[in-house]
């Protein structure tokens, strides 16, 4: 059970998180930073603004940023006051929303996301945000399986033994440049029962999370050929898929989301009370109006580059202040 649920990550984590910041938990209690990380990593909240090497590090990871980014920028698709798929963004754009929850999230995972919908290397092409959310999903959270599915399907092309492909086994965050496959002729491809038998084998003794069998082969069951960009167009597609990694609502609720609507709609309010006084106030008495401060829920633990930064101001402000005095 430890090993399936990633527990040694967890625990590892938490150790260096504890050490990087001692000064600060032991005000409040290792106990309580304990029971605090722990909870965070269940709502999945743990990977705002960590290193890209802990955001891919494990499946409930992969599935807490995508749940994370879907629900912060989903927003992205309002046009006009009403939620639609028609606002449209480049990949570079996309990749500036990633960075703003993963700063040193690679650009190169962004690229092969957007071209499973562009199919082709138009980079500064468009793409709503549902299009490449989706894609997204499948390059982000199968990344391991698909880098082993474009070495097969090139050996199936080059009419290899697809058999003797090496499994990715590194987890270390650095990802191949994958050769994008032969996919200029539509009509061409690969034999979509023998690309599935190899699929099958492959999801069989790979290590890393794999879309359900049973579901890649109804999808390919359908097909005589198949191309590379057409298998991970329909895996993107694919709503039993979408529904088995559990990470994203169905297409038709992707814009749908109460329970954040509900935060907003208080938030909102929050900041109109603020703002709202009286029509025959005058500036002076506007200055004596109380400012009510919004609460502030303080982290149990700050990311250690931010603390850094703290220090380094705290320590250029202090020298400041001596030259002052001297």
């Amino acid at each position: 059970f430890a090993a399936q649920r990633h527990v040694l990550t967890y625990m590892e984590d938490a150790v260096s998180q504890l050490l990087e910041n001692r000064e600060d938990i032991c005000q409040y209690g290792i106990a309580r930073f304990f029971t605090e990380y722990f909870n965070s990593v269940r709502q999945g909240t743990h990977i705002l603004f960590r290193e890209f090497s802990f955001v891919q590090a494990t499946p409930h990871n992969r599935a807490s940023f995508l749940r994370t980014f879907w629900r912060c920028f989903r927003t992205v698709g309002k046009n006009g006051g009403k939620y639609s798929s028609i606002y449209l963004l480049t990949a570079q754009e996309y990749h500036c929303l990633l960075q703003l929850l993963c700063p040193d999230f690679p650009m190169e995972l962004t690229q092969k996301a957007a071209r499973i919908v562009l199919m082709d290397d138009a980079m500064d092409c468009l793409m709503s945000f549902s299009d490449f959310l989706f894609a997204f999903q499948i390059q982000f959270y199968y990344s391991e399986f698909l880098e082993s599915v474009a070495s097969i399907y090139q050996d199936l092309l080059a009419g290899k033994n697809p058999n003797t492909v090496i499994v990715p086994t590194s987890s270390s965050g650095q990802h191949r440049q994958r050769q994008p496959p032969n996919d200029c002729n539509p009509l061409e491809g690969v034999e979509a029962s023998l690309f599935y038998q190899c699929l099958e084998s492959l999801c069989d003794r790979s290590k890393y999370s794999c879309p359900p069998s049973a579901l890649v082969k109804e999808m390919l069951s359908s097909a005589q050929r198949m191309t590379f960009y057409g298998f991970l167009m329909a895996l993107a597609k694919d709503q039993g898929i979408n529904r088995a990694l559990g990470a994203l609502p169905d297409k038709g609720d992707l814009f749908l989301d109460p329970a954040m609507d509900q935060e907003l709609e208080k938030l909102v309010a929050q900041v109109s009370g603020l703002s709202v006084s009286g029509p025959a106030s005058s500036s002076a008495d506007t200055a004596n109006v109380p400012v009510r401060n919004s609460p502030r829920i303080n982290s149990p633990w700050k990311p250690l580059h931010h603390r850094r930064k703290m220090d380094a101001e705290s320590e250029g402000s202090n020298e400041e202040t001596d030259s002052s005095e001297n």
